[in-house]
């Protein structure tokens, strides 16, 4: 019975919580509204805002469109490489920066 208590004292923190969790726990708190119509970004926003919270500036946040317009850019520059015949390194190192970008683009959904 202890390790239940302690599960249920532990709070997730509200970054990792899902938009499903941070909707139901903004309607708990009973002093926001229109919950139902907010993205996970303003849920957020509008919990921390309640709560006292000052938002903490750990790393500049980058656009979803502009990673992918890079990533675009990478891919263009992969196939010119591919063209001009460039060196196989060459080509894996434009290959390898346009898929991480493209799994930053999932992590910032």
């Amino acid at each position: 019975m202890a390790k239940k208590e302690r599960k249920e004292k532990k709070e997730k923190p509200l970054d990792k919580m899902t938009a499903t969790e941070l909707r139901k726990y903004a309607m708990d708190m009973g002093e926001i509204n229109g919950v139902h119509g907010m993205n996970k970004e303003e849920l957020l926003a509008a919990i921390k805002e309640v709560k006292g919270i000052k938002e903490e500036a750990k790393h500049e946040k980058v656009s979803m469109r502009d990673l992918k317009v890079k990533a675009a850019e990478m891919r263009a520059k992969k196939l010119e490489a591919i063209a001009a015949g460039d060196p196989r390194a060459k080509i894996d190192i434009l290959r390898k920066k346009a898929n991480r970008l493209k799994k930053r683009t999932r992590r910032a959904a």
